[in-house]
């Protein structure tokens, strides 16, 4: 699957220089417009942007959103895109997606192979990036992205992440 943008990792005398051609504000353009198309389907809406980030980000290999159950202290899995997965639930305080519920911070983990709470959903995953949703300064959910590449994400993945969190809270819920 092409993707439109790449990230890429220059070397030069042993050190590593990212740099991104990802055109953040176009995706958010395309997100703001999933989001009006489909504001009456939160669902629907939720899977087109899963859908949008995972084709449009060659890194992005799975994108998706767990929102919390609160009374089973749990997250569930909402819409996703990338490779099925049998994480459907996962208990606060699990993982990389439960540290973030219940934290309520960002995470990016570089190497998950060094993530001693980490939960494998695919052997070829090598750094995931969780960033929660906030409605009301609440931490209702979150989204969450895996990549096969070794620290594929930096706080502009974050950033643009939180304006896609920030868009739907004010918009879906």
């Amino acid at each position: 699957m092409d993707s439109d943008f790449k990230h890429h990792t220059l070397t030069m005398d042993n050190c590593n220089f990212n740099f991104s051609l990802i055109n953040y504000s176009a995706l958010f353009k395309n997100c703001i417009e999933i989001v009006n198309k489909y504001q009456s389907n939160q669902n629907l809406a939720l899977g087109e942007i899963c859908r949008l980030l995972n084709e449009k980000i060659d890194f992005y290999d799975w994108v998706g959103f767990y929102f919390l159950n609160e009374d089973q202290k749990k997250l569930v899995l909402s819409s996703f895109s990338g490779k099925p997965t049998e994480h459907k639930e996962i208990p606060v305080g699990k993982g990389i997606c439960g540290q973030v519920a219940k934290t309520s911070k960002s995470l990016i983990v570089s190497d998950v192979s060094k993530e001693k709470n980490y939960i494998s959903c695919d052997i070829e995953v090598k750094s995931e990036i969780v960033v929660p949703i906030f409605v009301d300064s609440k931490n209702i959910g979150q989204i969450d992205i895996d990549s096969k590449k070794l620290n594929a994400f930096d706080e502009n993945d974050e950033n643009f992440l939180k304006q896609i969190n920030d868009l739907i809270s004010k918009n879906l819920f």
